[in-house]
């Protein structure tokens, strides 16, 4: 037991040592910046879609946008990726870096469940010096800025309804459209 425990605190002090290696090498630093959510009426879990950027706050490659689960009935940390078949609901259909700057860029993204409302990402760096995105498409009719999705299941299978939640442009209060499924 001792000798698994002292195996596995090296290895982390390797990856630790091998990480500040590669920030002192020129390699770029990734940090997956929040989007929004998607979350369902089955249960607490959420799907969190990200973006990767780097030290500037721009797009690390070509397709840095993404998405995971985060487990919450198992934990507040705890993450899992999403599955083959989950992809027909929750996956992307598309990404596109549209203009990229030196502290900033403009994506494009299409979820595989509403083609036919394209997200636009802007990412860039906040007042606080830390990088943030906001994620802006058509809600009610409007431009505003997402930042969940509550999906109302339909029994045995299928989806009976959409809640798309975002903020005003001006950020001085909440948008929200039903989709029906």
């Amino acid at each position: 037991m001792r000798r698994a425990a002292v195996t596995i605190a090296s290895a982390a002090l390797v990856a630790l040592l091998g990480a500040s290696a590669r920030a002192d090498q020129g390699v770029p630093i990734a940090v997956d910046v929040p989007l929004f959510t998607i979350s369902k009426s089955e249960n607490r879990n959420q799907v969190q879609y990200v973006v990767r950027v780097d030290e500037h706050c721009a797009p690390l490659t070509g397709a840095p946008i993404w998405a995971y689960w985060r487990m919450i009935e198992l934990g507040p940390s705890r993450t899992a990726p999403l599955l083959g078949r989950e992809q027909r609901a929750y996956g992307i259909e598309g990404q596109q870096v549209l203009e990229r700057g030196p502290e900033d860029a403009k994506l494009r993204l299409v979820l595989r469940a509403m083609p036919s409302r394209p997200i636009e990402i802007q990412t860039g760096r906040s007042p606080a010096g830390t990088c943030v995105a906001s994620s802006t498409m058509l809600v009610a009719g409007a431009p505003a800025h997402l930042f969940g999705v509550y999906v109302k299941l339909k029994w045995p299978v299928g989806v009976d309804y959409l809640i798309i939640q975002a903020w005003s442009l001006d950020g001085s209060h909440v948008v929200t459209e039903r989709v029906n499924g």
